[in-house]
């Protein structure tokens, strides 16, 4: 891994992945998700949470800018590596927005792959910039992944949780109850 890559603009660059991520996550969900979804509603953000929105959103932007820079480490284990982690994020994502579009705007998204985590969209994230940041070799999309994911699932989840208790009631606090807010961690 490198602290600095080759900075050079070509196709087999970071942004192919960045691509397919931006169509799901943004694309996908504007096309086939209710616009009455909790996906599209969002919730208050408090005066400590604000000011981490808007650094995670620069540096999420940021990291999109970057890779169209990052060339990715063609024909080496990292690539080997990268890919598969970044596959299974774009699944989850994918996964994830299916839901919300299947589900009905009045009830929380508990089927599926939500099932197992309130957050699958947010381990989705994950996957992809760590699958990216390895097929890259890049600490820059590390540091990236660090910062703006780290915010998301510990400080941007929980206005969420909250917005999702107040718009869903006992519905969402027994979901909370019975499903891990990450695979495999304890309930909250």
């Amino acid at each position: 891994m490198s602290a600095i890559p080759a900075f050079e603009v070509g196709v087999w660059n970071a942004w192919i992945f960045i691509l397919p991520f931006l169509l799901v996550t943004y694309g996908l969900s504007y096309l086939i998700v209710n616009r009455e979804s909790a996906l599209f509603s969002w919730p208050e953000y408090n005066k400590q949470e604000r000011p981490l929105l808007g650094i995670m959103m620069v540096s999420w932007i940021g990291s999109w800018i970057y890779s169209i820079f990052v060339p990715l480490k063609l024909g080496t284990a990292w690539l080997y590596v990268g890919l598969p982690i970044y596959l299974v994020g774009l699944i989850f994502t994918l996964l994830a927005t299916l839901t919300f579009a299947r589900t009905s705007p009045d009830k929380p998204n508990t089927d599926g792959i939500y099932s197992i985590s309130r957050h699958p969209m947010y381990l989705g994230f994950l996957l992809i910039y760590l699958g990216i940041a390895i097929a890259c070799a890049s600490w820059v999309y590390l540091l990236v992944l660090l910062i703006v994911l780290g915010m998301y699932m510990t400080v941007l989840s929980m206005p969420e949780e909250r917005f999702c208790l107040e718009k869903y009631g006992d519905a969402y606090r027994e979901y909370m109850n019975r499903t891990s807010r990450w695979i495999g961690m304890p309930k909250p």
